[in-house]
């Protein structure tokens, strides 16, 4: 036995899975179409994207932890300016035109500049308007709007131009130089694709990996003092699937997929900050291998390096970091003294929703913590959000994982176990919410050291 659509029924029954297809596809689209804003009258509606934002990367918090820990050393900060750091790969597209950045050694400055005044930065790179200006000084062309004095051989005169006897230029202690040396392209990838009657779909990955090449060199001595290479690899996928098919007279070709790559030039730019961290570590004899910890599976930084940084830098010209300040609104620290003496407040360690990790800020914190204790004592409270709302079995759990991780990062600091102690925490009948500051609970406080 055999049934057929009446004819005038399945053309129609064609026609409404016709409409269907091209009904989706104008609702997906739809779907992606990004906001749009006419800015003055009679104008096209101009797409607008997300905001501007702070280009940090998974390097933020080994960048803070380690200017701290170069801070807290008090010597004064090394000079460093940066050479030509380039592309050497030579890799080049017709429709795409240069593989990789061209802009190694601005990443590297801006680097530098991460490490928020714990060192200084001599601008060599490209000097040529500070050497126009002292063109225009030598030829006495160039003024301020005041007149000057100027000794001559007939007494004091007045001149308006600047007088200039040379030795404004600050010398550099060292200089960064070096390049992109290698991109490998897919070394390795995977995948599968499969279909039955042209209905199918595919998937794979992909790897590759490019390497930096960077060297600090001493400004007086030319000899190279510190040499790294680093390497970098990325990962990409695409997934898809796809109809092509005849159903009567009617063709339907039907994708679908999405396909997406770790961003090349963002890994570029935190190879060549690594490699910045191991070189200054070089000539200011500050391990940066603490700070490693930082650094947890390669997740970007939602907080800036700059904002991180809870040790003021030693006198130089340059602007120390804002005090830090606890949840409950007291400063603790200010002016790169102790966090807080033996009868201060209270130094609040923030966790992340049930984690037991130290982030980047709380390790930098622990150093000062260490030399807190070392001079008398301190008290710390340990914090979290407000929606941790855990049984008090599970909650103390918690804690106790908590303190473990502070007090080991302390006896890697000098700290005895013995010299921690807890000082209050929740009894474990008590299932309320203690609150320090808006969205904030206590957990623990403990005493450290004293």
């Amino acid at each position: 036995m055999s049934f057929r659509l009446p004819v005038g029924r399945g053309k129609r029954l064609r026609t409404l899975s016709l409409v269907s297809v091209l009904a989706v596809s104008v609702t997906l689209a739809g779907c992606t179409t990004p906001e749009a804003q006419s800015v003055a009258p009679g104008e096209l509606p101009l797409v607008i994207g997300p905001p501007v934002r702070d280009n940090v990367t998974p390097m933020e918090g080994v960048l803070a932890c380690f200017a701290d820990h170069v801070a807290s050393t008090g010597m004064a900060p090394v000079v460093v300016g940066v050479g030509d750091v380039k592309d050497f790969t030579g890799k080049y597209s017709l429709n795409e035109g240069n593989a990789l950045t061209q802009g190694g050694a601005l990443m590297v400055y801006s680097a530098l500049g991460k490490l928020s005044g714990a060192v200084r930065i001599a601008e060599r790179f490209d000097p040529s308007i500070a050497e126009r200006e002292l063109g225009y000084t030598d030829r006495r062309q160039l003024g301020d709007g005041e007149i000057h004095d100027l000794d001559g051989p007939n007494g004091k005169q007045k001149v308006p131009w600047i007088p200039y006897f040379g030795g404004t230029i600050q010398q550099s202690d060292y200089f960064i130089v070096g390049g992109i040396t290698e991109v490998n392209y897919d070394i390795r990838s995977g995948g599968f694709e499969a279909g039955v009657n042209q209905i199918g779909g595919k998937g794979r990955t992909y790897s590759q990996q490019v390497a930096i090449d960077l060297r600090i060199v001493d400004t007086r001595t030319l000899e190279v003092v510190k040499t790294v290479s680093l390497a970098k690899q990325f990962t990409g996928y695409e997934v898809g699937f796809n109809v092509f098919r005849f159903f009567d007279n009617d063709l339907f070709d039907i994708n679908v997929g999405a396909r997406g790559q770790e961003p090349m030039q963002l890994g570029v730019r935190a190879a060549l900050e690594e490699g910045v961290v191991r070189l200054i570590s070089a000539v200011t004899n500050v391990d940066y291998e603490p700070c490693k910890a930082v650094q947890v599976g390669g997740r970007i930084a939602v907080t800036p390096a700059e904002k991180l940084r809870v040790v003021a830098n030693p006198a130089s010209g340059f602007g120390a970091p804002a005090p830090v300040v606890k949840s409950g609104g007291q400063p603790v620290n200010s002016g790169g003294n102790a966090v807080a003496s033996a009868s201060g407040s209270d130094v609040s360690i923030g966790f992340e929703f049930g984690s037991a990790q130290l982030g980047g800020e709380a390790l930098s914190r622990i150093d000062q913590i260490a030399a807190a204790a070392k001079q008398g004592g301190v008290n710390v409270l340990l914090v979290s959000r407000d929606t941790e709302n855990f049984d008090p079995g599970k909650r103390d759990a918690l804690s106790d994982q908590r303190v473990a991780a502070i007090t080991s990062a302390l006896a890697s600091r000098g700290i005895a176990p013995a010299a921690v102690s807890i000082i209050w925490r929740p009894a474990p009948s008590d299932t309320s919410i203690h609150r320090d500051g808006p969205g904030m609970q206590e957990l623990v406080r403990l005493r450290i050291g004293g």
